[in-house]
């Protein structure tokens, strides 16, 4: 049996994933789900992060059970640095065009996060100028899991604080690579005069995902996409190997192969049976880009598959999004 003939559809994957709710829900999620609902009412700004590359598909269900005008909501489109800007463009109007409050972030750019903090801080003094208010100011970062909450939230604490007492208390949240980390609500300061704490929570999923397009473009943009800048850090150091995908000599090997493949094609795909063709083409020449062996009992097509999901969602093959913006 050849390896098209093997391969699953994005169809197929996103049913496959519907079927797995264990995975997506588990009771850990169900407890924190119930945790954040019970203080959305008693924050003033909830901040919900999302993908900047699914900016529908990456939002958070739960605010949907509450009414939208009891929320003062922004939504927070991270990992920018992934994503299509011009269709980046694109979302903030039409979010702008839903009443909603919209702000593009990488929140491994410090120049980026700095700039979200002045904006952040600008929605509080309005604030303040509304209600007259003296309490400390609380937002709530809450999204679904691996948006890079805690990355955000670490981000702003660090350029949040001020005076050199508060930098000698310097409070970390979880920032891991795999979704489900953080385990408990944190609140971390970001500014003073006024101040302002964030609160950090764990990501969150419905029982259940209806859509399989959507699982489809959660498993492509999800698990391995966003560490720390430790993690980050850590793979710069470690040593390389001629067979390491994420060496930019193989990453550069990658694409033109990918290229070549589809230009051999000029557009001729014109129905499923070219496709696979293709499929098993590209397959074929990946192997050898990647050196991946073909001896027995090594699956190789797993291999390239991994190998070029991690490519393909840490922004190594071009940045792109898949949402398309609603009619």
């Amino acid at each position: 049996m050849g390896m098209a003939s093997r391969s699953i559809g994005l169809k197929e994957i996103g049913e496959a994933l519907k079927k797995a709710k264990s995975e997506w829900y588990s009771l850990h999620m169900a407890a924190a789900s119930h945790a954040i609902a019970q203080r959305i009412p008693l924050v003033d700004f909830i901040l919900e992060v999302r993908d900047a590359r699914i900016p529908l598909s990456s939002h958070c269900q739960l605010l949907s059970n509450f009414p939208p005008s009891s929320l003062r909501r922004i939504i927070v489109m991270n990992k920018t640095d992934l994503a299509n800007r011009s269709q980046l463009k694109e979302w903030t109007k039409y979010f702008e065009q839903q009443n909603c409050i919209s702000y593009g972030v990488n929140s491994h750019n410090k120049e980026n996060v700095k700039k979200f903090l002045n904006f952040l801080q600008a929605q509080v003094r309005e604030l303040k100028r509304i209600d007259h208010s003296g309490h400390t100011t609380t937002m709530m970062i809450i999204g679904i899991p691996n948006v890079g909450k805690s990355a955000l939230a670490n981000s702003l604490h660090q350029l949040g604080r001020i005076s050199a007492a508060e930098k000698g208390k310097l409070k970390h949240t979880i920032v891991s690579p795999h979704p489900g980390e953080t385990k408990n609500i944190s609140s971390l300061k970001i500014g003073s005069h006024p101040n302002i704490y964030v609160l950090d929570t764990p990501g969150i999923l419905p029982p259940q995902i209806h859509d399989s397009e959507v699982c489809t473009k959660l498993a492509l943009t999800g698990q391995e996409v966003e560490g720390s800048s430790d993690s980050k850090l850590n793979m710069k150091r470690k040593r390389q190997y001629p067979s390491d995908h994420t060496q930019d000599f193989m990453v550069n090997r990658v694409r033109r192969t990918l290229l070549e493949s589809i230009s051999c094609l000029d557009g001729n795909v014109q129905n499923e049976k070219d496709l696979e063709e293709l499929i098993e083409v590209q397959f074929t020449a990946l192997r050898e880009a990647f050196l991946v062996s073909l001896e027995p009992g090594n699956d190789s097509q797993t291999k390239i598959s991994a190998k070029l999901l991690n490519l393909y969602r840490t922004g190594r093959l071009g940045h792109y999004t898949l949402d398309p913006l609603p009619l």
